[in-house]
C-alpha cells in the first residue's frame, strides 16, 4: 500500500513512518525539511507532487503555540490537505488527534477539535486515532519546567502511551477500511500527573523544586475528574511511564 504520512518526522510520526515501512508498505514521509517530499500544508506548497499515486495519508503533523499557527496548520492546513487527497483520489484520511480534545477547555483542544470537525468534511472517507498523552510530551512537559528550576505537581488522570506503540494503533487505522470515526489508543495505566512528576524526578535525578500547582475552574475540573483518560480504549499500550523512564536512563547511560 502507498501511504504518505505528513509530520512525518515528528514525535509520533516517525514512528508511524518506521511502524508501516517495516510492515512492507511504500511510504513517504512529508515535512517542511523532508528530503524527497518537502511540504507545507500551510500553504500547499509541494502536496500535488507528493500525494501522486498516495492511497491512504497519515496526517500526524503538529503545531501547539501560538494558538493561530496550531489553527493555520491543523485546520487551515488539514483542508488544504484535504482537497489535495481529493484531487490525486487518495481513498482514506487517518488524523491523530487526543483523547479528551472534546471535553478539554484549552485553546489548542479546541482546535484539535476543530480539525477533526474538517477532516470529517473533507470529502475523503477518514479515520480519527485519538491518543493519550504521549511519554515522551509528558516527560518533555517536565523537562521544560525543570529547566526553570520547578518541577509541577499537577492533579489530573493521565494515561500516558509510548509514541511508538500510538504509532502502531495509527499504521492499524491506515491499513483498514476507513471508519468515519473515531478509534483510541492509550497507554497501560491511569496516573496522577502528581506521581508522574515525582516518577520522572526520580528517573533523571532532576533537583529542581517539586511545586504544588492549582488548578482553577473548568481547566482544572476536567483534568481532575478523568477527561483525559479513556476507561475502554481499542487499543492499550504494554509500557508504563515508570518502565519507559528507566529505558531513557539506560539509554542515556549507554551514550555516555
Amino acid at each position: 500500500m502507498r501511504i504518505a504520512v505528513t509530520g512525518g518526522t515528528g514525535t509520533i510520526g516517525r514512528h508511524v513512518v518506521a511502524e508501516l515501512s517495516a510492515r512492507g508498505h511504500e511510504v513517504r514521509t512529508l515535512s517542511r525539511h523532508a528530503e524527497h517530499y518537502p511540504v507545507d500544508v500551510t500553504t500547499g506548497t509541494g502536496l500535488a507532487a507528493a500525494l501522486d499515486g498516495i492511497e491512504v495519508v497519515v496526517d500526524a503533523s503538529n503545531a501547539s503555540t501560538p494558538v493561530a499557527r496550531a489553527r493555520a496548520t491543523l485546520v487551515g492546513g488539514t483542508q488544504r490537505l484535504l482537497a489535495a487527497e481529493r484531487d490525486a483520489g487518495v481513498r482514506h484520511h487517518v488524523v491523530v488527534s487526543i483523547v479528551g480534545c472534546h471535553d478539554v477547555p484549552m485553546a489548542y483542544y479546541r482546535v484539535k477539535v476543530e480539525q477533526e470537525e474538517a477532516v470529517a468534511a473533507g470529502g475523503v472517507p477518514w479515520t480519527v486515532v485519538a491518543a493519550t498523552q504521549f511519554h515522551e510530551f509528558v516527560a518533555g512537559t517536565l523537562a521544560g519546567a525543570a529547566s526553570r528550576g520547578v518541577v509541577p505537581l499537577l492533579r489530573a488522570a493521565v494515561q500516558p502511551v509510548a509514541a511508538a506503540e500510538a504509532a502502531a494503533a495509527v499504521a492499524d487505522a491506515a491499513t483498514r477500511e476507513p471508519q468515519d470515526g473515531t478509534t483510541s489508543v492509550t497507554g497501560p495505566e491511569v496516573l496522577d500527573l502528581r506521581d508522574a512528576a515525582r516518577a520522572w524526578r526520580a528517573a533523571t535525578g532532576s533537583r529542581a523544586l517539586p511545586l504544588r500547582v492549582p488548578l482553577p475552574g473548568a481547566l482544572g475540573r476536567a483534568l481532575r475528574t478523568g477527561a483525559l483518560v479513556d476507561p475502554h480504549p481499542d487499543a492499550r499500550g504494554t509500557t508504563t511511564f515508570r518502565d519507559w523512564l528507566a529505558v531513557q536512563r539506560t539509554l542515556r547511560a549507554s551514550a555516555r
